[in-house]
């Protein structure tokens, strides 16, 4: 794994320089589908991964958001999942909360995880059993979720860009106060695994797979848990590429009962 991880990097840093490159100068901005942008950074760094990828691992699929979906994922072991950059949202608003995030499936298991913020050069990145590191201005730090175990002395890791009331009332029932506003999913569940935030929940089915793959392989290795708020494992091998149940994302030690909170919660909406 070690040699994937090292590419996974140098592709995450590669594709995050394009990324700065536009983002410091005048773009235009495409649109997939209502609510759903797209620039040309986000395809040109797309086609820099996917083209590496493939040249480098010619056994492995690729799956990209910027890219056509040939379902080969469905026939092989090992899987490239990629967002070449999550948060594009902030990315045209002139904020800096987006990443280039690369993450491996293996038999249907996040193993590896890259997440990459251009505009603070912060790397996350992790390998299964090689441990979670952030890497920041020459430092390399090791990442671990915090043990808070007291949900009322918890940061809660919010969409910047999409208010939720249904988040914003399971924040009420775990009595969590504290709230930190983020664009991309990889640097919301990157702030877990630093330790600054201890829940992240997504109730809709807005995620892809692409959005979570990195990101959860990484908190995995920091010692996190992600599922979807069913507490059922995300869904990697299949053939549609949302995540339909939502996600949650936290610390570990409360994620049994935040799904429950989750849970009830729901269900006063219906």
């Amino acid at each position: 794994m070690e040699k994937e991880l090292a590419v996974a990097k140098k592709l995450a840093l590669d594709a995050g320089s394009i990324l700065r490159g536009y983002y410091q100068r005048t773009f235009t901005v495409d649109w997939k589908a209502p609510g759903d942008p797209v620039t040309a950074a986000d395809r040109e760094a797309s086609d820099l991964i996917v083209t590496k990828l493939a040249s480098e691992f010619p056994n492995h699929a690729i799956l990209s958001e910027e890219a056509p979906d040939n379902l080969r994922r469905l026939d092989v072991s090992h899987v490239w999942m990629i967002d070449p950059m999550d948060g594009t949202r902030e990315f045209i608003a002139h904020r800096g909360e987006f990443a280039v995030q690369i993450g491996l499936v293996v038999d249907g298991t996040p193993v590896l995880g890259v997440v990459y913020q251009p505009t603070e050069n912060k790397l996350y990145s992790a390998a299964k059993g090689l441990g979670a590191f952030l890497e920041s201005n020459g430092a390399r730090i090791p990442l671990h979720v915090s043990d808070e175990s007291t949900s009322s002395r918890m940061t809660m890791a919010v969409s910047r860009s999409h208010y939720s009331r249904r988040v914003d009332a399971v924040r009420e029932r775990l009595r969590i106060k504290n709230l930190l506003p983020l664009g991309s999913v990889g640097l919301k569940v990157g702030a877990l695994c630093e330790g600054g935030a201890h829940v992240y929940i997504h109730t809709g089915n807005r995620t892809h797979v692409w959005d979570t793959c990195g990101p959860e392989a990484i908190l995995r290795e920091a010692g996190g848990r992600m599922t979807d708020i069913s507490n059922e494992p995300l869904e990697y091998r299949a053939h549609a590429v949302q995540n339909p149940n939502g996600l949650i994302a936290t610390n570990g030690v409360i994620h049994d009962r935040v799904v429950q909170v989750v849970q009830s919660v729901l269900e006063s909406f219906r």
